[in-house]
């Protein structure tokens, strides 16, 4: 169905509603126990973020392998990138909570501590904020270019587009490794500044390819069993699949990484951050939870052969990887920023907004251009993907 998707009044409110709820449970948030309203801001403008950025990571990584089955598909990938325009106002707005949650931001921090006065070079409020700004900037521009590029595609057909936007998908993968991994350092492990990991950056950077391929499949099913992507077969739901168990093992094999490595080391400026999260039963459920819901379930469930064929088990999936990234972010911002598990309106209810504004943000960019690319040279091999299972 080579037609702009269309925009539903119904959907359209009920996002809006929760943009409303969002807002209000914010505020709330900010009045009752002002560091938990920065806690949320901070994790849901990184969790969304990061899907964002994992989307504009799938799209690229399919013109660099000049992928043939995904090119159908395309649009949704470029619809969730357009999400890191939004993503400027949060992450401009957490510039008035640094102080709230990282203690390097203090004013004098470093005055008494050898390590943050060692770290205060690069951990410092106007770099910390050039250094976001730079970021974003460039994932604007780079994700505008490919758009652009795609969209000139549709308008005259041929190889040349595919080519230049094969090129800039190198660039971009590349911008996306190093910024990306700097983002979160800046964002979420300065949080706790005397500790540090080595694959810290690694694994956030593959959670957000994981979780936004995984949001990609959902949005892929969805929009066939309401009568889109016709095409929509067996082959393809394996594929995404695929990707998600592939995703899945790499993810665990990170996170087991870096604990297993910390907790043979026996280092105190390292086993510090899970002994933190140890001592509370609460988070030590979470951290369980974390591993259980991210690794174990999608791993063991996509074994099975039949699961690869089910929309339902594939929607399942893929639904509870959407809360398993914010139980993996809420593991590692709230033990530290907040220092007690708390999970009330403020935590559902600012999920909800943004929720809002990105399901808001997705139907304004698919409604903005055929949902199936009409001129895509690998479009006929996309439609006719068949492999054998």
């Amino acid at each position: 169905m080579d037609t702009r998707f269309p925009t539903s009044k119904t959907l359209r409110t009920i996002a809006l509603a929760m943009v409303v709820i969002g807002l209000v449970a914010l505020v709330y948030g900010f009045i009752t126990h002002p560091v938990r309203g920065w806690a949320n801001l901070l994790l849901n403008h990184f969790y969304f973020l990061s899907l964002g950025i994992g989307a504009a990571f799938f799209l690229a990584l399919q013109y660099i392998t000049q992928s043939g089955w995904s090119a159908m598909f395309k649009r949704i990938p470029e619809a969730m990138m357009h999400y890191l325009a939004v993503a400027v106002v949060p992450g401009i707005v957490l510039f008035f909570g640094l102080s709230s949650l990282y203690h390097w931001a203090h004013e004098g921090a470093a005055l008494h501590d050898a390590i943050l006065a060692h770290k205060s070079p690069y951990l410092n409020i106007p770099f910390f904020i050039i250094r976001q700004l730079v970021f974003l900037v460039a994932w604007i521009l780079l994700a505008w270019t490919l758009r652009r590029l795609s969209l000139k595609e549709d308008l005259n057909g041929g190889v040349h587009y595919f080519e230049r936007s094969e090129f800039w998908s190198k660039v971009y993968i590349f911008v996306i490794a190093i910024t990306f991994s700097f983002a979160s350092f800046d964002l979420i492990m300065s949080i706790d500044p005397h500790w540090y990991s080595t694959v810290f950056s690694l694994k956030n950077f593959v959670a957000a390819f994981y979780h936004g391929a995984a949001v990609i499949a959902l949005i892929a099913i969805i929009l066939y069993q309401r009568g889109f992507f016709p095409h929509f077969n067996e082959s393809h739901l394996l594929d995404f699949s695929r990707y998600i168990f592939m995703l899945s093992i790499v993810w665990g094999y990170l996170f087991f990484a870096q604990f297993m490595l910390i907790w043979y080391a026996n280092i105190p400026e390292e086993t510090v951050y899970y002994v933190l999260r140890w001592d509370d039963p609460t988070f030590k459920v979470l951290f369980f939870a974390n591993i259980i819901i991210n690794w174990f379930l999608p791993f063991t469930i996509l074994l099975i052969r039949k699961a690869h064929r089910s929309l339902f088990i594939m929607k399942l999936v893929c639904i509870l990887l959407i809360i398993g990234q914010y139980v993996d972010l809420y593991d590692q911002i709230f033990p530290t920023v907040v220092g007690k598990a708390a999970f009330g309106f403020t935590e559902a209810g600012v999920w909800v907004g943004f929720a809002g504004i990105f399901v808001l943000t997705i139907m304004w960019a698919m409604g903005r251009a055929a949902l199936i690319p009409p001129n895509h040279p690998y479009l006929s091999e996309s439609e006719q993907h068949h492999v054998h299972f």
